[in-house]
C-alpha cells in the first residue's frame, strides 16, 4: 500500500527551542495512525508544519496527488486544504454567531449555492444542500447532540464544542484528516463512539486519518500504527501493543 503523506527529516525551531528535530514519518493510504507523546513533545507543531501554518526550518513534507508525491511544505494553509488535507484544532475555531447546524453546513468547500451564477437557480444546488444537511444530522445523532441543532456556540459545554470541531472536520471531503485530540474532554462512551465512527469511515469510504490523542486507552484500541514524539524527536513507532510496551515510551510518560 502506498503512502498518502511523508514527513522527511523535518525540523522546526523557535529561537533556541527545537520543537521538531529531524522527525520522519509516513501515513499509508486508508491508514488509521496515532501520534502520541507527552505535553510539549511537538505533536501540534508537526500538524502545523504539515498543514502550512509553519514552514519547516529543515526537511520536507510530501503529499500524494493522483499517483505522484508532491512537496507541500511552504504552501499556505488554504492551498494545503485544497489539495485534500483537513485538520481540526486543539482549541476549536467556530462561528459563535451561528447555530450548531449552521456551523456544520458552512464547512464543506465549493458549495454550488455559494456561486453567484447558480444561487438563483435552486434546482442546481438543492440536492447538494440536502445531502450536506443529512450528513450533519447524522453526525449530530452519532455524537448525541441532536438536541443542540439550533443552539448557539455559547450555549454549549466545552466537551460539546470540542465534538463540534471534530464534526466540522468530518463534514469536509478530504484525502487525509488530521484530528488534534478529538476525545479531549469527551465522556468515555462518546469518545469510543467517535473512534468507532472514524474507523467505519476508513473502512467504508477508504479515508485516511492521522490522530493526536492523549487518551491512550481509547486510541490504542482503534489505530493500526503509532508514532511517539518526545522533546521534538521520534522516540518510538510500531503497532499499538509494541509501543505501549516500549521501555522508552514508559519512561517518557511516567518517568520510570
Amino acid at each position: 500500500m502506498s503512502n498518502v503523506l511523508e514527513v522527511r527529516d523535518v525540523a522546526k525551531y523557535f529561537g533556541g527551542v527545537r520543537a521538531l528535530d529531524g522527525v520522519s514519518l509516513s501515513v499509508p493510504e486508508k491508514g488509521l495512525i496515532g501520534l502520541i507523546g507527552p505535553n510539549g513533545s511537538g505533536k501540534t507543531t508537526l500538524f502545523n508544519v504539515i498543514t502550512g501554518f509553519y514552514v519547516p526550518d529543515k526537511g520536507s513534507v510530501w503529499f500524494k496527488e493522483s499517483e505522484d508525491m508532491v512537496r507541500i511544505d511552504g504552501l499556505n494553509p488554504n492551498e494545503v486544504f485544497r489539495r485534500g488535507i483537513v485538520r481540526t484544532f486543539q482549541i476549536p475555531r467556530l462561528f459563535n454567531s451561528l447555530t450548531v447546524l449552521e456551523n456544520l453546513l458552512v464547512t464543506p468547500p465549493g458549495q454550488k449555492g455559494e456561486s453567484i451564477t447558480k444561487a438563483l437557480f435552486i434546482k442546481s444546488w438543492s440536492d447538494e444542500e440536502r445531502e450536506f444537511a443529512r450528513r450533519a444530522i447524522n453526525l449530530l445523532r452519532l455524537f448525541g447532540m441532536s438536541r443542540y441543532v439550533d443552539s448557539k456556540i455559547y450555549e454549549l459545554s466545552a466537551a460539546h464544542i470540542k465534538m463540534l470541531e471534530t464534526m466540522r472536520g468530518l463534514m469536509t471531503p478530504a484525502k487525509l484528516y488530521l484530528l488534534d485530540e478529538p476525545a479531549a474532554g469527551v465522556d468515555y462512551p462518546v469518545a469510543r463512539e467517535l473512534f468507532t465512527y472514524v474507523r467505519r469511515l476508513r473502512e467504508e469510504q477508504e479515508l485516511t486519518f492521522l490522530i493526536i490523542e492523549h487518551r491512550l486507552e481509547i486510541l490504542m484500541e482503534f489505530v493500526d500504527y503509532v508514532y511517539v514524539l518526545h522533546n521534538g524527536k521520534l522516540l518510538s513507532e510500531g503497532r499499538p501493543q509494541e509501543v505501549i510496551s516500549d521501555p522508552k515510551v514508559i519512561e517518557a510518560y511516567i518517568g520510570v
